[in-house]
């Protein structure tokens, strides 16, 4: 049950990556790594860095316990009575703070990239696009919540699908209205905001379908709302340094010349593609699941989800790092380099990626990990953990900023997500709540032996390749495509022939499609 949740998230947050990758192309193709590139960026980071913060992160970790908890011990009325409280509370909060920050809007976009206000019309453009693109938090926000509920109920295929309408809608804006506005990016924020009436839409329809149909009523501070919203403070930043690690770089990046913005935002676009599928996905049916068996009393059962959900993270993750590490700017050339994003852009880009990618895992495990505090309802543990993590990423962000540039602000972010991770794990093991076990112990360390097999497989496949084929011809996008298969295919088996993973848990997983196949073609 546990694997076939987080398939369901991460094969929808796969399609949502790949609908991003080709909203990336895009991106770069017609506003390049130009002040319009860099001052869309940083529109999207504001509501995206709140959205993330307190639309998901916080809601999730806060939400789903106690959610899960009214459930079980009083049942279906009165935990939609909670939810329809919440819903309310959040409607009036995010109206509140949509306002405030409306009116505020330059003063925001100052504050989050300071260095475009000596670039000619940078600061201006970051203003209006802004103000436009902040109201999709306040519909995101309420489309989360709902989310939430659906993931607490052990239905997680609506809130993981929900994101690929905010890449077709900025796909379909570029593609189709490009330059209907005064420019590219501004025509990308109203997509961004028409993309949020979209989402909220499609989450009220899925929880409708549930049988959890949410209306506004009169806010109360209930003492259940009183305690999730005790748990959401801390959480929001706990669940979120990553994302507070990400902004420092973007303010710092904003002192670099032109290009540095846009350099860390396509690299994070493109390692957040193993993030989502893997650690989003399996932190996301890892928190219901821990909460249920907590509240059952069911530890041992806890600790062997834990373990097993460690395990399927880092096996899945591990070969995404060490191809990140192994060909960057070649992944970063075929996706990106054409129109307005040139070589120079590329390379740059690349450099950059490869260093996120020493981070990957540490990423992952963070989302993984995390669960195992709020499941216990505790979110200040991890927010203390945050603050030093963010703290670490500070003093490393400006040490290292002016020697090695965009490259430095990204080795600042994965050290101390290093550190975040480092943390979380030494204080669930002192607690009980993370005993590794024999599988774990043994399968990690093999995962680790296959990846860098296929790291150093595809790296000697691209530098030979890349002597026989011209650069950006479709045969050189050939042979990244089957370096990329012939790499994944080559880490499965070997990772299988050694004992690396689960096999009776993989084989279950891809017997169930199999399954209902045969049932339908069997039916009458």
């Amino acid at each position: 049950m546990f694997l076939r949740s987080v398939a369901t998230v991460g094969g929808y947050t796969l399609a949502s990556r790949v609908l991003g990758f080709i909203r990336d192309i895009l991106i770069a193709a017609f506003l390049g790594a130009g002040p319009i590139a860099d001052a869309f960026l940083v529109a999207l980071r504001l509501p995206n860095l709140f959205r993330r913060l307190f639309a998901e992160g916080a809601f999730n970790a806060a939400f789903v316990p106690v959610f899960s908890g009214v459930l079980t011990d009083r049942g279906p009325r009165m935990a939609l009575a909670f939810a329809e409280n919440v819903l309310s509370l959040m409607f009036v909060a995010m109206t509140l703070i949509t306002i405030a920050a409306e009116l505020a809007m330059p003063e925001l976009v100052f504050g989050l990239a300071p260095g475009l206000a000596d670039k000619e019309g940078g600061i201006d453009a970051a203003v209006e696009m802004a103000a436009i693109t902040f109201p999709y938090l306040w519909l995101i926000t309420l489309a989360s919540l709902m989310g939430a509920v659906l993931n607490a109920l052990g239905r997680f295929a609506a809130a993981a699908a929900a994101p690929c309408l905010l890449n077709l809608f900025m796909i379909g804006g570029l593609v189709f209205a490009r330059d209907a506005l005064e420019t590219p990016g501004h025509v990308l924020s109203v997509a961004v905001a028409f993309a949020g009436i979209a989402q909220l839409a499609m989450m009220a329809w899925a929880v409708e379908r549930a049988g959890y149909s949410l209306r506004l009523v009169l806010p109360r501070f209930t003492p259940d709302a009183v305690r999730m919203l005790k748990l959401m403070g801390p959480g929001a930043l706990s669940a979120g340094a990553m994302q507070i690690n990400l902004l420092i770089g973007t303010l710092i990046a904003s002192l670099l010349p032109t290009g540095a913005i846009t350099y860390l935002y396509f690299a994070d676009r493109i390692y957040q593609l193993p993030l989502g599928v893997v650690g989003v996905a399996t932190g996301t049916a890892l928190l219901p699941r821990l909460s249920a068996c907590i509240k059952a009393g069911r530890l041992d059962d806890a600790r062997i989800a834990f373990n097993r959900a460690i395990e399927l993270s880092l096996f899945l993750t591990l070969p995404a790092a060490a191809a990140l590490l192994a060909i960057p700017i070649l992944i970063v050339s075929i996706l990106l380099e054409r129109g307005e994003f040139d070589s120079q852009d590329a390379v740059a880009t690349g450099r950059v990626l490869a260093v996120y990618a020493a981070g990957l895992p540490a990423f992952v495990l963070v989302k993984v990990l995390s669960p195992g505090f709020f499941a216990h309802e505790d979110t200040l543990t991890p927010l203390r953990i945050a603050l030093v993590a963010v703290g670490a990423n500070v003093v490393l962000s400006l040490i290292l900023y002016k020697p090695f540039g965009a490259m430095g602000l990204a080795a600042a972010t994965s050290l101390a997500s290093w550190i975040n991770t480092g943390l979380l794990a030494l204080i669930l093991f002192r607690r009980g709540a993370l005993v590794p076990d024999r599988e774990l112990l043994s399968r990690v360390p093999k995962a680790l032996a296959a990846c860098v097999l296929m790291g150093a497989a595809v790296y000697a496949g691209a530098d030979f390749a890349g002597s026989l084929v011209a650069k950006g011809s479709l045969a050189e996008i050939a042979v990244f495509s089957g370096l990329c298969f012939s790499g994944a295919v080559s880490y499965f088996a070997v990772a299988w022939w050694i004992g690396a993973a689960d096999k009776g848990a993989i084989a279950a997983l891809l017997q169930r499609p199999l399954d209902r196949i045969r049932r339908r073609r069997d039916k009458p």
